[in-house]
């Protein structure tokens, strides 16, 4: 399957050292190679990068650290296709217009079903399952809200279509309009806060070093999500089962625990795994 990144912080940030370890896991490091993208919010804009070949031999990719782009909010992806023919169209992240605002989605599992999308306003424009869920989560929310509501209800909807869709497979993602970010694991995904203080840190994929003392405030916050860790001296969250976390401004602003913490927390089993 494929694997995911974001970053949601509380100042622009660039994302060129956690992406340097993670896109060598797109054909050195790993086997994600069948394309990858990455998606940076600039205010209401979203600046979207993507290719068919594998993220650690591409040019495009390259361009990430070139540019060193800063932001609040970004997701990246590398595909291991399971749905749909390698090519840029496949490639995740996808981005559609909701209440006038840029949404960007990226997934990693397979559904092996999915809703009647017939009435949708909102069509996939590749053959993945994990477009076709996101049109689905954008048609369902533009009907179900004229306007944009506030932060609660939209959450609370989006977990209700998740639970939705996560009946028909491994339905591990992460959503964001810019403003916020939400993560849901399924099965595996992992997220670190970053706050002051700030200390070097080693990737786990090329032992790349940084000491983020020398580029941070005292009042900076960047959370990083992904499916597996990054780094090796950090201690990274694993998410449960089921469990959803929404961020802002760099922190954990509300979770909701998966099911086998719930079970664990009641009594009923022994080890909580995502």
């Amino acid at each position: 399957m494929c694997q995911l990144l974001g970053m949601n912080c509380n100042v622009p940030t660039d994302i060129v050292f956690s992406f340097e370890g993670f896109r060598r896991r797109a054909g050195l490091t790993d086997t994600h190679s069948d394309g990858f993208g990455i998606a940076f919010f600039e205010g209401k804009g979203v600046r979207i990068f993507r290719d068919e070949k594998p993220a650690a031999v591409s040019p495009i990719a390259d361009c990430v650290k070139q540019y060193n782009i800063k932001s609040l909010n970004v997701i990246a992806h590398i595909r291991k296709a399971t749905q749909g023919e390698v090519s840029i169209v496949n490639t995740h992240p996808f981005i559609r217009e909701i209440w006038g605002e840029n949404w960007v989605f990226a997934h990693n599992g397979n559904l092996i079903a999915l809703p009647d999308l017939s009435g949708c306003y909102c069509r996939p424009i590749g053959s993945t399952d994990s477009e076709a869920a996101f049109c689905y989560i954008a048609d369902q929310l533009k009907k179900r809200y004229c306007h944009k509501p506030s932060e609660d209800e939209i959450f609370a909807i989006i977990q209700e279509m998740t639970q939705e869709l996560g009946k028909y497979g491994t339905f591990n993602f992460i959503l964001s309009n810019g403003e916020w970010m939400i993560a849901h694991c399924s099965t595996n995904l992992h997220y670190i806060t970053r706050r002051a203080p700030f200390c070097e840190v080693q990737r786990i994929d090329d032992d790349g070093v940084i000491d983020f003392r020398n580029y941070t405030t005292e009042k900076d916050k960047v959370t990083i999500i992904t499916t597996f860790p990054l780094t090796k001296n950090e201690n990274w969250t694993k998410m449960e089962h089921g469990g959803f976390v929404f961020f802002k401004d760099g922190e954990k602003i509300r979770e909701i625990i998966g099911v086998k913490k719930q079970l664990e927390d009641d009594g009923t089993l022994g080890t909580a795994t995502c």
